[in-house]
């Protein structure tokens, strides 16, 4: 779930910066949106152009320990993964099971999943 926020369309050396501006924290603070982008994500509900983007390119970061993703979404990645694991772990649950059913890429996070625990 390491960069479950904005890592987008997937050019060659890093991911498109066109979202670098998108407010994460706008999204993280309506429930509505927030709802909407995970719905996407767990293909229970219709996708913005960003939220497909998002769904289409979280494989490879996932994978890749987001090494293609800008500072900025590395910034925005932590700070959605703080949020939903402190405030809404019954959708970073849902994530889990979904781009995560094997446990790999929690195991590989641990460490930065323990970090932000408590850390809202």
């Amino acid at each position: 779930m390491a960069c479950v926020a904005v890592t987008w369309a997937r050019p060659e050396s890093t991911y498109t910066g066109r979202w670098d501006n998108i407010n994460v924290d706008e999204i993280l603070e309506s429930n509505r949106l927030l709802k909407g982008y995970v719905d996407c994500l767990l293909g229970k509900g219709r996708c913005t152009p960003d939220g497909k983007a998002l769904k289409e390119t979280l494989p490879d970061a996932l994978e890749h320990e987001c090494v293609k993703c800008t500072g900025k979404q590395k910034s925005g990645a932590d700070k959605v993964i703080r949020h939903l694991v402190n405030k809404r772990p019954d959708l970073w649950k849902e994530l889990a099971v979904k781009y995560d059913p094997d446990n790999i890429y929690q195991a590989r996070y641990k460490d930065k999943i323990d970090a932000v625990k408590g850390s809202a």
